[in-house]
């Protein structure tokens, strides 16, 4: 069974769910990146030695390779790649093909009127409705742009990203989240990049507000960004220096180390987020989340109470409201923290998201059609940005 994933670049967010169907006996598995990772990325910690992973090709080294490569396919997988070219005799030939989006309209449904974007849907996905092609939506509200122009009737399933797994033994995660607790204190985490659509001032206005209301936490905010200027001052004019610890960039097993600590993970961006899998690797340390509901992950990883906290529409005043109904019960954590990591170590993983794209596969050869009930690969509904 030969599997091809085509996307821009491969990432650290990718690379778990391509090595999980590498290890699957039945698959031979490619990955075809179609341009370098652009310099920000690397900065921010994404960059890695690409040549090293034997699965990758690169397209703009042999594009002859990789056309044969994707023809070949028993199943692609299609990111995006802004080569809408490498898919079009596949698709004309009626092979297997499993879209890969985040939203089409972020910045608000209105754009659908649009004549020359409607043409443009029209033509890499509408046009292909009753085609063997399928969409894996990466984000809450994919299936909702989607349906607005008319494309993949029945045929969108839920997908993400699917950061790498760190499994722990019964009572060890609790027990690193109690070594860093002192004298009641509870540990947050703020982790992304420091800019406009991720909020972070809203950490330095929760912060000042819960030290005026004598609640005992710390805050734990790692990344930087155009704003980092800004939070430090807001922290230095606030007099919250002792109830902060800002760690700049970290890698991502850096981030994993300081969220193990932590027991809730402040999630703040707003509508722009696409997915955000900064909230599976949060969820998967057993940090309880307090997640913006307009965020791409969100509604497909939170089950609002049992396992973390949403906030309406980005609201600062609800925002505010949720972690502080936290602070104040933290006999809930404990509870909600294990609910947390077991959502992502059960069901919102690499290997079990690999597992289900082969079973997707297999029940396909046999037309049929038969999701799991949750998870990757369960069918994505019609949900509109306004929903909460």
């Amino acid at each position: 069974m030969k599997i091809v994933f085509i996307s821009n670049y491969i990432n650290h967010h990718q690379i778990p769910f391509c090595e999980a169907l590498r290890e699957e006996k039945k698959v031979d598995f490619t990955f075809i990146q179609t341009k370098p990772m652009e310099e920000e990325r690397v900065q921010m910690g994404w960059g890695l030695d690409a040549e090293r992973l034997p699965y990758v090709e690169f397209l703009y080294r042999d594009e002859y390779r990789c056309r044969r490569l994707i023809e070949e396919a028993d199943l692609l997988l299609a990111g995006w790649s802004e080569r809408e070219d490498l898919l079009e005799q596949r698709l004309s030939a009626g092979k297997l093909t499993l879209r890969i989006s985040e939203r089409l309209y972020r910045e608000g449904q209105w754009k659908v009127i649009s004549p020359k974007g409607l043409l443009a849907k029209y033509r890499e996905h509408t046009s292909h409705r009753k085609d063997e092609v399928y969409l894996l939506c990466a984000g809450a509200y994919v299936a909702s742009d989607f349906h607005l122009v008319h494309a993949y009737p029945g045929k969108m399933f839920r997908f993400g990203y699917f950061p790498r797994l760190r499994t722990y033994a019964d009572g060890e995660l609790e027990k690193k989240k109690r070594q860093t607790a002192k004298d009641g204190v509870i540990h947050c985490v703020w982790a992304g990049r420091m800019i406009p659509l991720k909020h972070p001032e809203f950490i330095t206005r929760l912060a000042e507000q819960l030290k005026k209301e004598n609640f005992r936490f710390h805050i734990h905010m790692v990344g930087s960004g155009e704003m980092e200027e800004e939070i430090r001052k807001q922290i230095q004019e606030k007099g919250l220096e002792k109830e902060f610890t800002l760690y700049g960039f970290l890698v991502p097993e850096q981030v994993r180390d300081v969220m193990e600590g932590c027991r809730i993970h402040l999630f703040t961006s707003n509508h722009l987020e696409g997915w955000g899998a900064v909230l599976n690797e949060a969820m998967n340390s057993g940090c309880v989340p307090v997640a913006n509901h307009q965020t791409g992950a969100a509604p497909f990883l939170i089950t609002h109470g049992k396992n973390g906290l949403l906030y309406r529409k980005g609201s600062y005043e609800d925002f505010e409201r949720q972690v502080k109904s936290l602070l104040s019960h933290p006999e809930r954590l404990e509870t909600m923290s294990g609910e947390a990591y077991r959502t992502i170590a059960e069901k919102w993983n690499p290997k079990t998201a690999a597992k289900e794209c082969i079973r997707f596969y297999e029940n396909w050869t046999r037309g049929e059609v038969n999701p799991p009930a949750e998870g990757p690969f369960s069918r994505a509904e019609i949900i509109r940005p306004d929903w909460f």
